[in-house]
């Protein structure tokens, strides 16, 4: 029985060794560093790090953006920031709820977890459930990893952090309750999720694409330099804020013109994609859920009452 237990052991050791996120933080400006992720979708190959995140490091402390997707790799990032400086982290600002931003928490328990009120309550409904499906797909990556709550409600405005002021703002294209934050001593603007950028985007909580695409505009008027999309290389130019509006113009003239017509689900999501969108990561993949998740709102704006010509 020993031979056995030391050969299970064994074989188990090598997955447990692998799974090291081996984060290797990027200097994108002065003071700001980025641990960019994969474009690809959640995978047990991956670990879940499809995910942006990044820090700050301020005369004060290091500030940081999203925590991550699991309990390890909220651990593998307190390390990177602890090699790359040795001042102390003071703050995390969370963009939006979703799991791969926000499971990293448990690694910043020490410090204040901010975000916007509507992600709070987001997380606390549908944190669990969330978790739970992050096992499913990358499973040993998120071992012991638990939902916590952010501690500290944010508010738009600007927050000085020694000498970075950085302006939060609340908007909710992607989400409902969505922070972007502009450090407006670099211009450095980190967008969350609500900019993908050759990777296609998700939309399971949007309040609508008109939402999203009013977002684009107040992120893009913005006195930027370089954008942190939350999938996707940085840029400096605007060709992120245009693929965004391209892609949720077409997305939104696509379900409109299939509920007009009496499309059903079967058919949206064969849809054809345009060219110039063939080559986003996970494109296809992306319209199927899109449609799931909006469709049946566009089938219903095509609905009409049939007492409406009736008289009381």
């Amino acid at each position: 029985m020993r031979w056995m237990l030391l050969l299970f052991i064994s074989l188990s050791l090598p997955t447990l060794a692998d799974s090291d996120y081996a984060l290797k933080p990027r200097r994108i400006a002065e003071d700001t560093w980025l641990l960019e992720g994969s474009t690809d979708n959640f995978a047990k190959a991956n670990g879940g790090n499809i995910v942006n995140t990044a820090f700050i490091v301020t005369e004060q402390g290091v500030v940081v953006i999203d925590t991550g997707p699991s309990k390890r790799y909220g651990e593998a990032l307190r390390k990177a920031i602890a090699a790359t400086t040795d001042k102390p982290v003071i703050q995390v600002l969370l963009t939006h709820h979703h799991p791969d931003h926000v499971l990293g928490n448990q690694a910043f328990t020490d410090v204040p977890i901010g975000a916007l009120a509507g992600t709070a309550e987001l997380l606390h409904q549908q944190g669990d459930a969330m978790a739970e499906n992050m096992y499913r797909l990358v499973g040993d990556w998120m071992r012991g990893t638990e939902v916590v709550l952010p501690t500290q409600t944010l508010a738009p405005g600007v927050r000085s952090f020694g000498n970075h002021d950085l302006r939060l703002l609340s908007l909710g294209g992607h989400t409902g309750a969505d922070l972007a934050i502009l450090d407006q001593k670099t211009g450095v603007l980190f967008a969350g999720d609500l900019v993908f950028y050759q990777r296609a985007l998700t939309t399971p909580n949007s309040p609508g694409l008109s939402v999203w695409l009013a977002d684009i505009a107040t992120l893009q008027e913005l006195p930027w330099t370089l954008i942190v999309p939350g999938h996707g290389p940085v840029a400096t130019d605007t060709q992120p804020f245009e693929q965004m509006r391209d892609y949720l113009t077409w997305l939104d003239q696509l379900m409109r013109d299939g509920a007009a017509h009496g499309r059903d689900m079967a058919e949206m999501i064969r849809s054809p994609i345009p060219e110039r969108f063939a080559g986003i990561s996970l494109s296809r993949y992306e319209l199927i859920r899109s449609v799931s998740h909006l469709y049946p709102r566009y089938e219903r704006g095509q609905m009409r009452r049939v007492d409406s010509g009736m008289r009381k």
